[in-house]
């Protein structure tokens, strides 16, 4: 399914839901196979805003995420997951914002090196969602940038089978990594040092 196909098809879901509260299980449905991707650049966009807290509940959030595209062969919300429940009018208001978010990547993404960006992604796809997770866990100073745009990178691609734009997001979480590595090994000596062990 294409994100042009993608946006329609959450549109006309949009105004079809029933009345009274829709469950996870719903939404999930109406994104086909594309619900993985949408809730990584849901649950990432939020942790770039400079609020304090958002990225350590939202990264547990990612976190179960990753377990759940280590197992591949999973098409579905766990049932427990799948039984929480949205207004209908906040619903409604996420298919369409995700809808006019999956018009706009059309624009200005391809299937291309499909093999990157296809169910078999998700073998890599699940351990770099729990290192980004944890990275965006960490209290590290504008340390949940990298891993979150990361992960914004990887939904986009896995929504649009664009394989390049999947390599930009691994580059992006390898980028992550090493920074948050050389900023936790910085902290570690200026403490030793403080302390006088170093």
């Amino acid at each position: 399914m294409s994100p042009r196909d993608l946006a329609s098809r959450l549109r006309d879901t949009a105004g079809q839901l029933p009345p009274g509260p829709v469950s996870l299980s719903t939404l999930a449905e109406a994104h086909g196979g594309a619900w993985q991707a949408s809730l990584l650049v849901l649950l990432a966009t939020p942790c770039l805003l400079p609020i304090p807290g958002v990225g350590s509940v939202l990264s547990l959030g990612l976190a179960v995420l990753g377990l759940l595209l280590c197992c591949a062969h999973r098409a579905e919300l766990p049932p427990r997951l799948g039984r929480l429940s949205l207004p209908r009018e906040g619903a409604s208001r996420s298919l369409n914002l995700l809808a006019r978010f999956y018009d706009f990547i059309h624009r200005i993404t391809r299937p291309r090196m499909t093999l990157l960006a296809g169910p078999g992604a998700r073998w890599w796809l699940g351990p770099m969602t729990l290192t980004m997770a944890a990275l965006i866990f960490l209290p590290i100073p504008f340390g949940n940038v990298l891993p979150a745009v990361s992960l914004m990178l990887a939904g986009v691609a896995l929504a649009a089978r664009d394989g390049l734009l999947m390599l930009a997001s691994m580059s992006v979480g390898a980028g992550a990594v090493a920074a948050s590595g050389a900023l936790i090994l910085m902290g570690w000596r200026a403490g030793m040092a403080l302390l006088g062990l170093g």
